[in-house]
């Protein structure tokens, strides 16, 4: 596998939190913002990522070569009987190893989708580069990965990948989604039985935040004692076991099952962007039930809990972060 990556981590400020004001409107349903185009909980992959606006956009950008990698890997996962959860976990592993491309180089002896090594007993280099085997192949080493359907897809890709950068599969999470939905007719579902609910899950991520209520807010920081935005959040879900993206604009797009504001329960992300766009998320909070926030305000301030407050940039979908826990 390739083990060579670049990193860009982007971190959101902290603008548009004056204008404390009503938000009943979107509580009920009614707010005139952007609305989410993803699935709303219950995805249609389980407790995995939501097809969003972002990840048709991804897709968007794949080439006829790349469609035909995926058309493949459905193709393969439908005829081996696997759920749309494998066909996910492929997708993000080839979109992330290889671009979705069949190459004959990489890091290495690294080749294929998979860029998988000869030198490590994938098999022999016409083998790897034999898109059927390598696909097959790879789903013979996820089946082996205990646990693997109550991973994060991007985790169990990890699994079988093992790569130096075990978090840039869930970059990708998305777009998969959406691929799996849009070529693989997976069905859709309204179950919420596979995200969080307000029981114990929840309850140790609300019970860390409000551990750090009184900490001071830093930009770019992530804790023991001091925190941003987005530092706190992916802080308290790590406590109960479960990755979230680092940044908030990040956290809306790739944390997991989409709701609408007024089906928030305690535990989900809340997000305010420039114009309610939800290509411009600049902060996120933890809503804690009652029409309350438990956050990390700005600087000079503290994390609080503070009544939920619009000001014109709150977005009308939360978003309950996938149950699925770190390996």
């Amino acid at each position: 596998m390739r083990k060579i990556a670049v990193v860009l981590v982007l971190l959101t400020g902290f603008g548009g939190l004056i204008g404390v004001g009503a938000v009943t409107g979107l509580l009920a349903g009614m707010g005139g913002g952007e609305r989410t185009s993803g699935a709303e909980c219950g995805a249609a992959l389980g407790a995995s990522g939501t097809a969003d606006s972002r990840g048709r956009r991804m897709a968007r950008g794949l080439g006829s070569e790349q469609r035909r990698v995926v058309e493949r890997i459905i193709e393969v996962g439908k005829r081996r009987e696997l759920p749309p959860r494998a066909w996910q976990v492929a997708i993000q592993a080839g979109k992330t190893e290889s671009n979705l491309r069949n190459l004959n180089y990489g890091h290495a002896d690294s080749l294929g989708v998979f860029q998988m090594r000869p030198s490590m007993n994938w098999g022999t280099p016409q083998q790897v580069t034999d898109l059927g085997y390598a696909i097959n192949k790879f789903y013979d080493e996820l089946l082996e990965v205990d646990g693997w359907k109550d991973m994060r897809p991007g985790t169990a890709a990890q699994a079988v990948e093992r790569s130096a950068f075990p978090t840039r599969y869930h970059e990708v999470e998305s777009m998969a989604a959406h691929l799996v939905g849009d070529e693989g007719d997976a069905l859709v579902s309204n179950d919420c039985s596979g995200t969080p609910d307000a029981g114990e899950l929840t309850a140790k991520v609300t019970d860390y935040a409000r551990d750090q209520l009184g900490s001071p807010y830093v930009w770019g920081a992530e804790g023991p004692d001091r925190f941003d935005c987005s530092g706190l959040t992916q802080r308290a879900w790590a406590a109960a076991g479960v990755e979230i993206p680092r940044v908030s604009q990040d956290q809306y797009h790739a944390g997991g099952a989409m709701v609408p504001l007024s089906k928030a329960r305690s535990g989900d992300l809340v997000f305010w962007g420039h114009g309610r766009d939800s290509d411009s998320v600049h902060h996120v909070a933890l809503y804690i039930g009652d029409n309350k926030v438990l956050h990390a305000p700005q600087p000079g301030e503290k994390v609080e809990i503070t009544e939920l407050w619009d000001g014109g940039e709150l977005l009308p979908t939360a978003v309950r972060p996938s149950t699925a826990r770190a390996s």
